[in-house]
């Protein structure tokens, strides 16, 4: 840090299990990639191209060996192994893991309809080869689960070879554990968190206002996804107590 301040929550160090930031990538080119491993390398824990924007970006082996030169890790986004997978191209998947130096993967069908059990034995196969992040949760609002359903599947994925579970909320925050608003689904983050141990979920949270309800719920140290570059270094803010959001939340002013 650039100064000393009292009264500043302790963050985990890298590489953390919890605290974990994940960034989203949607296309930035090699030079802004660059700018933004700057300014919020040290706060970005790991780094997702979305969806399926590895397809069509340029210089993608540059882009992620930039990454990873910063000690950064690169998964791609879920919806592309679903792309794969409907396509019946699961092993083609595994060679584009290899080719690129990919060490984590995800596992999701937020797009797609996949038997349970077919999830859970890809991603008992990928676990072979990489670490895995399942996500769990609909890309379309109108398929709401029940708070057990999560529970259940999170723990089965978990069970599978899972490292962690991401709660769905896409890119946008508007599906999955919240609200077309945008508003937390609070009774099921706080049923699943009686049966899923805290630092096993990444919880996707690209709002500000999602994030902040998230670290008053579970402290500094809550993993959160779907980062956009640009809103990192903000959230390391919020996490630290140092945004008007969170400013008070930390401190003890009888002892300040």
């Amino acid at each position: 840090m650039n100064y000393t301040l009292n009264q500043i929550p302790e963050r985990t160090a890298k590489p953390r299990i919890s605290g974990y930031t994940m960034a989203m990538d949607k296309g930035l080119s090699l030079r802004e990639a660059e700018d933004f491993i700057s300014v919020a390398g040290h706060c970005t824990d790991i780094v997702k191209l979305g969806w399926a924007t590895s397809f069509v970006t340029p210089n993608l082996k540059e882009k992620i060996d930039t990454y990873h030169d910063a000690g950064i890790p690169v998964y791609l986004g879920g919806t592309l192994f679903e792309a794969f997978v409907i396509r019946n191209q699961f092993e083609d998947y595994l060679r584009t893991l290899e080719k690129f130096n990919l060490t984590f993967a995800e596992v999701s069908d937020g797009s797609i309809d996949l038997l349970h059990e077919k999830k859970c034995d890809y991603i008992r196969r990928l676990s072979e080869y990489v670490t895995v992040l399942s996500e769990v949760g609909s890309k379309d609002a109108a398929k709401i689960l029940p708070p057990y359903r999560w529970i259940e599947l999170m723990q089965a994925e978990l069970q599978a070879g899972a490292w962690k579970v991401i709660g769905e909320a896409r890119e946008s925050g508007n599906v999955g554990l919240f609200r077309a608003s945008g508003e937390v689904r609070s009774g099921l983050v706080e049923e699943i968190l009686t049966k899923i141990p805290f630092e096993s979920i990444i919880w996707e949270a690209p709002q500000k206002e999602q994030q902040v309800w998230f670290i008053k719920l579970l402290g500094a140290n809550v993993n959160l996804g779907n980062i956009a570059p640009n809103e990192v270094v903000p959230l390391e803010t919020i996490r630290l107590g140092l945004r008007g959001d969170t400013f008070s939340h930390f401190i003890d002013l009888e002892k300040a």
